[in-house]
């Protein structure tokens, strides 16, 4: 009999759910569900980096698309065996000793600090400073490259807690999305079910099983009690990517038309499920290429154990992406949302004078400016004299993570159109990138070739043959559009015990690849040079 098994991808503007055979990994159904209150701005204020979802714009998403599925599969739908999800990450929600998130309750409906702080809220840097203050001389910043990110787990509890005391008197615990999703398909009750992974935990909570997990809660206690209750019931040892969380409530096996059988993975961050949608390889820099980045890469633990930290990177966890290998992160807080701000920069005349465009119009023309940008943009030859850009727009997460830094433009003069700037802002994300891979190779980490994931990839060849020249590597890119929600499919087979690995189920789901980019030697060496001024300026903007 034929085992089909979901995949939940709950991205930053919507989720997308996709059923796939485990025999080949072929496509049966998809599904996409938008938030609505993201999408009118709700709880969001870019301006002071405030970036807020509700809850129940995932519950609204999650059952949206897996009824959809459902439905296309028809009386084949009882052939489901098993749910993996991913989310972003670090996204966490303060709930309550039911693990209810407290937006859910009428009397925090609407106060953002009740709701999920999404990955890129950016507001907790002073808390991020003193928590990496407080850790200076202990051992629990070592496996995340030095330093805590205000994007991470404690640091917007620390904000949290700092900024809003009701929310905070009313917080049981603190729950990263990807957690959450799989205790409330299990029908969790009480914050002792709750299963965090090892993905969120190891990368974004400073976990580690050398000091029996999180820090304890006397660490937590000289920066707020209240943090140090939270740490004090964070015990146990978080389960590895493909492990299951357990069955699917008979409550939601009714609302989603499920089998009361189906098992439910632990959730995973999604740039790391994308890696083994991916098929990532040891040595391999798997890159998921979208408004941010995420860089994976995994080494054998045996091959791993005597080397060095590696400084300034998003953490190296054991069994965080492959169990048996060790899990590493890195990434850029800005990429295509770079792009995205000069296209807006560009159209904004057009938007602003009340034209009467319909929003469908406002869309196709802004994609139209997009595509008019990289067609002109690579028809530039690169020189020493070409204009030079810093992609720190929304500061830097690696390596080395400043969430102050800042972007610039230099070497501008009257001839600077937009097609030579836009030039100059997507060589200074691929740059971003080198820094990151020449960070990983000085510290005995070997990369010798790309993978790439997410919409820039299949979109602008301009971009990735940009970055394979600037990287020096070949840059194979997925061929399925769906590689997060993919690797979650694999992720459910291991859990569901279809497959006795991770790597078994790569190797017999993957969908492959559709394009290889191979670096141009002669760009390469021009880039080169150009990289050491980029490091120049950077350094003078530092």
């Amino acid at each position: 009999m034929e085992n089909y098994v979901i995949g939940i991808d709950f991205g930053t503007d919507s989720v997308r759910s996709v059923v796939v055979d485990t025999l080949d990994g072929r496509l049966l159904a998809s599904s996409v569900h938008a938030y609505s209150r993201w999408a009118q701005g709700a709880y969001c204020d870019p301006a002071t980096n405030l970036f807020r979802q509700h809850p129940s714009d995932y519950v609204e998403g999650l059952e949206a698309t897996v009824r959809d599925c459902v439905a296309q599969l028809g009386e084949k739908a009882d052939r489901i065996c098993a749910i993996g999800i991913d989310t972003t990450g670090s996204t966490p929600a303060p709930v309550d000793v039911c693990g209810v998130p407290l937006a859910l309750h009428p009397e925090f409906a609407d106060d953002p600090d009740a709701m999920f702080f999404l990955w890129k809220d950016h507001r907790a840097v002073a808390e991020a400073d003193e928590i990496n203050r407080l850790a200076a001389g202990t051992p629990y910043l070592s496996h995340v490259g030095g330093s805590c990110s205000p994007e991470w787990f404690w640091a917007k509890l620390l904000y949290m807690l700092r900024h809003n005391s009701r929310v905070g008197d009313a917080c049981c615990s603190w729950v990263e999305h990807c957690d959450w999703i799989p205790y409330l398909l299990t029908g969790g009750t009480h914050l002792s079910q709750l299963k965090r992974s090892v993905c969120a935990a190891g990368h974004k909570g400073l976990y580690a099983p050398e000091w029996n997990g999180f820090p304890p809660a006397e660490f937590f206690a000289a920066l707020d009690n209240r943090m140090a209750r939270i740490a004090s019931q964070l015990s146990g040892r978080c389960p590895a990517a493909g492990t299951a969380a357990g069955a699917i409530s008979k409550e939601w096996a009714g609302r989603l038309g499920l089998p009361e059988t189906t098992v439910v993975g632990v959730g995973s961050i999604d740039a790391h499920t994308g890696a083994v949608g991916a098929c990532i390889e040891p040595h391999t820099l798997c890159m998921v290429v979208g408004t941010s980045t995420c860089d994976m890469i995994v080494v054998p633990e045996t091959e791993y154990s005597s080397r060095e930290t590696v400084p300034g990177i998003c953490g190296s966890v054991a069994d965080s992406i492959v169990p048996g290998m060790i899990g590493m992160e890195a990434g850029q807080a800005a990429f295509g949302d770079i792009y995205n701000w000069f296209r807006q920069l560009l159209v904004w005349p057009i938007a602003a004078d009340g034209s009467g465009l319909s929003q469908e119009e406002q869309s196709r023309l802004c994609n139209g400016v997009l595509d008019a940008l990289n067609r002109e943009a690579a028809r530039i030859q690169p020189d020493e004299s070409c204009e030079l850009a810093i992609d720190w727009f929304n500061g830097r997460r690696s390596p080395d993570s400043d969430p102050l830094c800042r972007g610039a433009l230099y070497g501008l003069n009257l001839g600077s159109d937009a097609p030579r700037i836009y030039r100059a802002l997507v060589e200074a994300t691929c740059f971003g990138t080198k820094a990151i891979v020449e960070r990983f190779r000085n510290y005995g980490v070997p990369l010798d070739a790309g993978i790439a994931l997410g919409g820039i990839s299949r979109k602008s060849p301009f971009v990735m043959q940009m970055l394979a020249d600037v990287l020096d590597m070949p840059i194979r890119v997925c061929r399925s559009p769906e590689t997060c929600a993919l690797g979650a499919t694999m992720y459910a087979a291991v859990a569901a015990e279809l497959y006795e690995s991770v790597e078994t189920a790569m190797q017999a789901m993957s969908a492959g690849f559709d394009r290889t980019y191979l670096p141009d030697k002669n760009r390469t060496r021009i880039y080169d040079l150009r990289y050491e001024k980029y490091k120049s300026l950077g350094g003078m903007i530092k």
